[in-house]
């Protein structure tokens, strides 16, 4: 029996134990990494997320009361709360995830009947994965399940930000929910976080995503997040006054800013670079793709992770080395940082018969900078969303 599986199982047991009847259905949703496209989404930019096969389990039945009942086997805690005027929990943070989603759907003409609910997540929590964002889309597939009405892809996805900007009160793009919905398997994803046009792109024949946890909190993340957004919105401002039409750093061109940069503060200037080249990267790495490129891709995903490092300061000691030791192995075409940075995750691309190689030296050489193993998880391009059983 496969991995995957034996979850499903345990989570229909546990739904049975509780609840003392069979779910109605079992809906997933995939935590994702940001495999090129560092903090470009607030600024209206281009991306590339791919789907993961870590995911959030929901069994699902509906009921005739006007409360949802969730268990989460992650925390071992039981949240319940009005279905008709969901409101936040101080208690159980994370049944604000699925709250907010209940919220959203009744503003968008979906009401949420009573249900009874038990989550499991196979996303690492707090490493940059996006469980939240999986959380979210798992209680849309869900109700949708159990109500038989549905939004399409693209409004499920906008749906899930709006729970968690509006209810949860996290400020994060479009990318999560987006890749959590609409991934396909063995594909990443090119978005255009402003008009939400997407393509799905191949990676090379014969590679893997392995996603290395450096296993630092990321306690700087959230507050430098809010900085870096300020600092590139400063930078907006002051280039409008010499870039007629601009909204965002994604209309400025390469050219545009090597013409006007002198007039940025000098912080202000490696933010507004790091943005508007990590853009081009974006856009070189799918033609890299689409043409097989395999060399042109990791050396692309090498030079993100430097200018995140050194024009963006979002890197630490612990992801350098993670980085560095990833680079050393013949095998792997590239590696960065991944997410908001200051701690969590590398994602490598890595030829398959380098895997084995791969997890022993960056154990070591990790190990013998930090004095901790990292994680290292070998992982794969997942589908979007959807009903398993």
């Amino acid at each position: 029996m496969q991995k995957e599986d034996i979850r499903i199982d345990a989570v229909v047991n546990e739904f049975k134990d509780r609840f003392g009847c069979e779910p109605a259905c079992v809906v997933q949703a995939p935590g994702r990494v940001e495999v090129m496209g560092g903090h470009t989404d607030y600024n209206d930019g281009f991306v590339m997320p791919t789907a993961i096969n870590r995911n959030i389990l929901i069994a699902a039945s509906a009921t005739q009361e006007d409360t949802a009942t969730a268990y989460s086997r992650n925390f071992d805690e039981t949240s319940t709360f009005s279905v008709i005027k969901p409101e936040r929990s101080q208690d159980a943070p994370w049944s604000n995830y699925i709250r907010g989603v209940v919220d959203q759907l009744a503003k968008a003409g979906i009401q949420t009947p009573g249900m009874q609910m038990v989550v499991d997540g196979s996303v690492p929590l707090g490493s940059g994965l996006s469980s939240s964002a999986a959380l979210e889309v798992a209680t849309a597939f869900a109700v949708y399940e159990v109500t038989g009405q549905s939004l399409p892809g693209k409004e499920t996805a906008l749906l899930c930000q709006r729970a968690e900007n509006q209810f949860v009160g996290v400020n994060s793009g479009i990318m999560d929910q987006f890749i959590s919905v609409l991934g396909q398997e063995g594909k990443a994803m090119f978005l255009d976080c402003r008009s939400l046009d997407y393509q799905h792109v191949n990676y090379p024949a014969g590679t893997r995503i392995v996603v290395c946890d450096s296993k630092k909190p990321r306690t700087l993340a959230g507050s430098e997040y809010n900085i870096r957004r300020a600092q590139c919105e400063e930078a907006v401002r002051i280039l409008k006054q010499h870039i007629p039409g601009i909204k965002a750093l994604r209309d400025v061109s390469a050219e545009d800013l090597a013409a006007h940069e002198s007039k940025l503060p000098e912080v202000v200037r490696k933010r507004a670079r790091h943005i508007v080249r990590e853009n081009d990267r974006v856009l070189q790495a799918v033609r890299a793709l689409n043409h097989g490129d395999s060399a042109a891709f990791g050396d692309l995903l090498n030079e993100s992770h430097a200018s995140s490092r050194d024009l963006y300061e979002i890197s630490c000691d612990e992801l350098n080395w993670l980085q560095e030791a990833a680079v050393s192995v013949d095998g792997c075409l590239g590696s960065r940082l991944s997410g908001a940075g200051f701690g969590g995750c590398t994602v490598s691309i890595v030829r398959e018969g380098a895997l084995e190689q791969f997890e022993r030296v960056v154990t070591e050489r990790f190990r013998a900078k930090a004095g901790i193993e990292p994680g290292v998880d070998v992982m794969s391009a997942a589908g979007g969303a959807g009903r398993v059983r």
